[in-house]
Formats: structure tokens, C-alpha cells, sequence
């Protein structure tokens, strides 16, 4: 019970930041007593500092709990096809440093990957406090991923298959920094849906449909604050569903899916006389500006995506959807589009939900990865601590 109740208030601290004894007392319903002999243990472990809190007209001030950045630290990755963004991140939710290396396409294998992932870990620790604890390692990719040890199954747009990336990761940490603590590998999507249900734009929302656009499409589902994995952890992967059988190669081996008309090349590829520079602020510029023939291929763009967002709001029924990465560029452009299909879904399904771009911007993977990489820490505070790397503190 102790635990649970060092947990509840340690998770609370560290989504919501900044608050008093009095509120954590209303928030689990523990007596004042019990509240303060936690706070003080935490305290005591270095995770949470106190100070006096403003004072209302009557009375003593609360004492005003706040967590402590800097004592328990984890790593964060945002592994996607051309490019891998790193941070550290601090107990809170705080970016303490951030870096991004790119590289092409064809370049990513997982040897690469594995050399990216230390190279970047190396300039990231180099920033953190000496005195803080590194409490886990978090990486979202763009591909099938078993959570339970880490094993790429498939991702199509980086032609890997079977890559065991927990195990590689883990074992090369170990051989660099010694004892290192967990390393959890998440569906990039997946990591997006968990960022945005606690920290961004379905906060306080149970049902959660986050949609990332990194080259292709991937899907994180949230249904009653649970998220939804599958018989082996692979659901979700709503950018393989198929929306035109008759329509282009997917490079997942089937044909018609939905990332080949909603999918980053799909979206560059509106913009008739572009190149291999082109971008999607390119092409959303370039129909802005009265481009008639990009503006007419976007809406198709934008009508493919409705159709893959009305057939998931049929099956879901979520409170929102999130579109992340490209996707969220094109929505105010396409966004008619988008409810022209919608219209035509379930109207009790259709009238609930609100499609939004993601709070978290392009962090949403990254801030998703930090998250799981906290859980044993949130979950056990102690036991965490003492299950932690001293390589920060030697």
C-alpha cells in the first residue's frame, strides 16, 4: 500500500507539476499525516523538493511540492526514416537537452541505427548533473514493434524485418556505460497516442486515436485509458488498412493502403513540378497561393483521409484524433475535405469526436518515449531509485 500511495503521488507530481500537501490530500483521499510522511520520503530520496506556498487570508500556507528535474533523468529517442531525434529528459516531463542527426533512407540499417542511438546517448548524458539517476531509456519506431522485448517485426519504410532492437540496444549500452537500466522499444505511433493522452490534446479523454505521419502512417488507439496492443502488441497499424484495392504497391507488400494516398510522398508528390526537396510546407504554400492543380490533388489527398478517419471513427468511437506529423501540416487545408467524409460517418460516432492537430507538435513520439521509459520509476519510486544506473553519479 505504501508503495502505491509513493506512486500516486510521485505520478501526480510528475504530469501536473507544482502542487500543495492540501491538494495532494484531496487528490488520494490520504490523511494530512499520511500525505506529509510520504512527500518526506520522496523528499528524502531526492525526487521532489518543498517550499512555502502562497498563503491564503487565514492560516498557514501549504507546503508547495514540486518535482525535482534533475534527480531522476531517462533517455528518449524518436527513431524515424530520415532522421533520429534524442533527449533528456527530467522527472516533470522537462527537456533538460535535445539533439537530432539525419540520414537517408536507404542508410538506416541496425547496425547504423545501434551507432546513431550511442553516439546521440553519449552527447546527451554529457548534459545531465552528475548527481542525477538515469532511470530508463525510451525509443519510438516507426514500425511493428512486441513490446514485451523490443523485436521489430516489420517496418516497411526503413526494410526492416525481425530486427531485435531491444536486445542490440541494450547489450550495446551495457558495453558502453556498464550497468544501464531498462530499455523499452515502442510502435512510434503508439508512443504519440500515450503523449497526447496524458500530457497533450486528449488530456482528461478516454478514447484516444493518434494518428503519425513520418514518411507513412501509423496508428495509436487509446480505448478507456488502456492502450490497445493485440493478441502480440501489434494492433493499431491503421496505415496498412486498405482503401483502394486496386491502388498503388505498399512497401508493407500489399497494395492499396491507406499511407499510399495520405502518406508523406503521396502529400509531396501534389506538387506537379517538385523535386526530391520538396516539402509539405511547399506544397500547402504552393495551394495557398492559387495553385489550382495542387490544390485540386490535396483535397484528394485530404478526402483519402477522411475516408480512413470515418472508417475509425465507426470502429472506435473515440473522443478524439489526433493528426500528428505531416498530417497535421495539411489539416487546416484540407480540413473541408476531411468533414465532407467524416459526414458520412455514424452520426452518434461523428458528433462526439473532434479531429485535432497534437498539442506536443512534433515531440509527441519523443515526449511518448520519455513517458515509458518513467514507468518503473512512477510505478516503484524506491525500488526504481535503487535499480537505477550509477553511471551519472560515478
Amino acid at each position: 500500500m505504501r508503495r502505491n500511495n509513493l506512486a500516486t503521488i510521485l505520478r501526480r507530481l510528475h504530469l501536473e507539476g507544482q502542487t500543495t500537501r492540501s491538494e495532494l490530500v484531496a487528490h488520494t483521499g490520504l490523511n494530512r499525516s499520511t500525505v506529509g510522511a510520504l512527500v518526506s520520503e520522496l523528499k528524502d530520496e531526492g525526487l521532489v523538493v518543498e517550499e512555502p506556498g502562497s498563503s491564503g487570508s487565514v492560516g498557514r500556507p501549504s507546503l508547495a511540492v514540486a518535482p525535482r528535474a534533475e534527480s531522476a533523468v531517462v533517455l528518449a529517442f524518436d527513431f524515424r526514416v530520415e532522421r533520429v531525434v534524442g533527449a533528456v529528459v527530467g522527472l516533470g516531463g522537462v527537456i533538460i537537452d535535445r539533439v537530432e542527426h539525419t540520414h537517408m533512407r536507404a542508410e538506416v540499417s541496425p547496425a547504423v541505427a545501434i551507432r546513431q542511438l550511442l553516439s546521440i546517448s553519449h552527447e546527451l548524458l554529457d548534459s545531465v548533473p552528475q548527481d542525477a539517476l538515469w532511470v530508463g531509456t525510451g525509443v519510438g519506431v516507426p514500425g511493428i514493434v512486441d513490446p514485451r522485448d523490443g523485436l521489430v517485426k516489420q517496418a516497411p519504410n526503413l526494410d526492416w524485418v525481425d530486427v531485435p532492437l531491444g536486445k542490440l540496444l541494450s547489450q550495446a549500452l551495457r558495453d558502453e556505460f556498464g550497468e544501464v537500466p531498462f530499455t523499452v522499444i515502442g510502435n512510434d505511433a503508439d508512443l504519440g497516442a500515450l503523449a497526447e493522452h496524458v500530457r497533450g490534446a486528449a488530456a482528461g479523454l478516454r478514447n484516444v486515436i493518434y494518428l503519425s505521419g513520418e514518411v507513412g502512417i501509423g496508428g495509436g488507439v487509446v480505448l478507456n485509458d488502456q492502450l490497445m496492443s493485440g493478441a502480440g502488441g501489434f494492433g493499431g497499424e491503421v496505415g496498412h488498412m486498405v482503401v483502394d484495392p486496386d491502388g498503388a504497391p505498399c512497401r508493407c507488400g500489399s497494395r492499396g493502403c491507406w499511407e499510399t494516398v495520405i502518406g508523406l510522398d503521396a502529400i509531396v508528390s501534389c506538387l506537379k513540378n517538385g523535386n526530391a526537396d520538396t516539402t509539405v510546407a511547399d506544397v500547402v504554400a504552393s495551394a495557398q497561393a492559387g495553385d489550382r492543380d495542387t490544390a485540386r490533388r490535396l483535397d484528394a489527398v485530404g478526402s483519402w483521409l477522411g475516408i480512413g478517419i470515418s472508417n475509425l471513427i465507426n470502429i472506435f468511437n473515440p473522443d478524439v484524433i489526433v493528426l500528428g506529423g505531416h498530417l497535421s501540416e495539411v489539416l487546416p487545408e484540407v480540413r473541408k475535405s476531411i468533414d465532407d467524409k467524416v459526414s458520412h460517418a455514424i452520426r452518434a460516432s461523428r458528433e462526439q469526436v473532434h479531429i485535432v492537430a497534437p498539442v506536443l507538435g512534433v515531440e509527441s513520439t519523443l515526449v511518448g518515449a520519455a513517458e515509458s521509459a518513467f514507468v518503473p520509476l512512477l510505478a516503484g519510486p524506491i525500488e526504481a531509485l535503487r535499480e537505477s544506473s550509477s553511471f551519472l553519479s560515478s
